[in-house]
C-alpha cells in the first residue's frame, strides 16, 4: 500500500477523459484502489478519483459521513447513518431531476481554494464493484454533490469549471471564517 501524490489543477491527466477499466476484478485495479484508500485516509476530504493519483482510469473512492447528511435541510435524524467507502469502476450517472443547488465545494487537486457549485439534487448512479458486481444507487444532497464532483474527474472537469460566479472562489479558510456574512465597505 502506499500514499499517491496528488496531482494538481493544470496537470494534463486533470485535462483528459479517462479510460474505462476493462476489467474492475484485475489485481492492478485492487492496488489502485487500496493506495486510493491509503491517500485519502492520509490527506483527508470525501472522495478521491484515480486521475486525481496520476491514473488515467474510470475509478473513483468516496464516503459521506453521517455527521454530514444529518445537517442537510429536510434530513429525517433515523437517516444519518452516511454512506461507507464506496468504489466505483466505470460510474455512469442520470440526474433524475431538473432541480439544481449550489453548495461550497473543494477539491484535493485545487488546494486551498473552494467555491460554489451547481449541482443536481437528485441523481442515480450505476457502476461495478471491485467483486465485478453490479452498484445501483440513488442518491440526494451532499451524497448526490460528492459523486458527481468525483466523476466529473473522470471527464477531464474541475469544479471551478462548473460555476457559474466565480466571486465565490476564494481560499477554504476564508470562506469558512466569514460565510454568511457580507464583505464590508
Amino acid at each position: 500500500m502506499a500514499i499517491l501524490k496528488i496531482a494538481r489543477m493544470g496537470h494534463p491527466v486533470l485535462k483528459r477523459v479517462a479510460d474505462p477499466v476493462p476489467d474492475p476484478t484485475a489485481p492492478e485495479i485492487h492496488n489502485l484502489i487500496n493506495d486510493m484508500l491509503d491517500t485519502l485516509a492520509d490527506i483527508g476530504g470525501a472522495g478521491l478519483a484515480a486521475p486525481q493519483v496520476h491514473v488515467p482510469l474510470r475509478v473513483v473512492i468516496f464516503h459521506v459521513p453521517g455527521a454530514r447528511i444529518a445537517t442537510e435541510e429536510g434530513t429525517d435524524p433515523a437517516a444519518t447513518a452516511g454512506v461507507p467507502l464506496t468504489a466505483l469502476i466505470n460510474p455512469e450517472i442520470t440526474p433524475l431531476s431538473d432541480q439544481m443547488a449550489e453548495g461550497l465545494e473543494a477539491c484535493l487537486s485545487v488546494p486551498g481554494l473552494g467555491g460554489r457549485v451547481p449541482r443536481h439534487t437528485r441523481i442515480r448512479y450505476r457502476a461495478l464493484a471491485p467483486d465485478g458486481s453490479v452498484i445501483d444507487r440513488e442518491a440526494t444532497g451532499f451524497h448526490a454533490r460528492v459523486v458527481q464532483h468525483e466523476c466529473d474527474h473522470l471527464d477531464g472537469i474541475l469544479y471551478p469549471m462548473r460555476m457559474r460566479d466565480l466571486s465565490s472562489l476564494g481560499f477554504v479558510e476564508e470562506l469558512r471564517r466569514f460565510q454568511g456574512q457580507e464583505a464590508a465597505d
